[in-house]
């Protein structure tokens, strides 16, 4: 079974430098959501009630669903890998949030953001003669990318996790609750247990 990749040190210097972030995101997906019905299969133990000889005998029709993961071995998947993995990821787009929403004193833009828009703000052409000249298209500042791609990675979480969570409760038996409820039920059992 596969296990998620550690959590990297959360500092600004991991969210600002965008292909480190995206590639444990990826690489945390990949693991485990990505593989989410090898990870299910690898939970079952074929042939433990032994081999019987009269099963072959007949024909057996398949079920129409896939078979029902021991209920033992799911919620201790769900508790000791996916659940950790997803609290990794989350903690890290959290983090990356918080960054993207604080001042960056060492943006090294932000002096030639300014320069460009006091030049801007000074230019006076006509618009007949170049009706693009109303157009202005100001750089972005760093923090402002990385709430953009904070936004996006948070999207694609949900959809992940969707995605997931529908095989877990398919495999698993549902429990009629969805991801966030599950989540939420064992960060509440493990922040009690500490």
């Amino acid at each position: 079974m596969s296990h998620p990749p550690s959590q990297p040190q959360l500092t600004p210097q991991l969210c600002f430098n965008t292909t480190a972030l995206r590639d444990f995101l990826r690489l945390s997906r990949s693991t485990i959501d990505d593989s989410i019905t090898q990870n299910l299969n690898a939970l079952m133990t074929p042939a433990s009630a032994g081999f019987d000889p009269a099963s072959t005998s007949a024909r057996q029709n398949r079920p129409a669903g896939k078979r029902l993961v021991d209920p033992a071995s799911c919620q201790s998947f769900k508790e000791n890998v996916l659940f950790p993995s997803w609290q990794s990821r989350a903690d890290i787009l959290n983090y990356c949030a918080g960054v993207a929403t604080s001042q960056d004193p060492n943006d090294p833009d932000s002096m030639l953001r300014l320069v460009e828009s006091a030049r801007d703000r000074e230019r006076v052409v006509d618009e007949r003669l170049d009706p693009y000249s109303g157009r202005f298209f100001p750089r972005e500042a760093r923090t402002e990318m990385l709430a953009s791609l904070i936004r996006n990675e948070r999207s694609v979480e949900n959809i992940i996790r969707a995605r997931t969570w529908g095989l877990v409760s398919e495999r698993c038996g549902d429990d009629g609750q969805g991801w966030q409820e599950a989540v939420d039920r064992w960060r509440t059992v493990r922040e009690s247990s500490r």
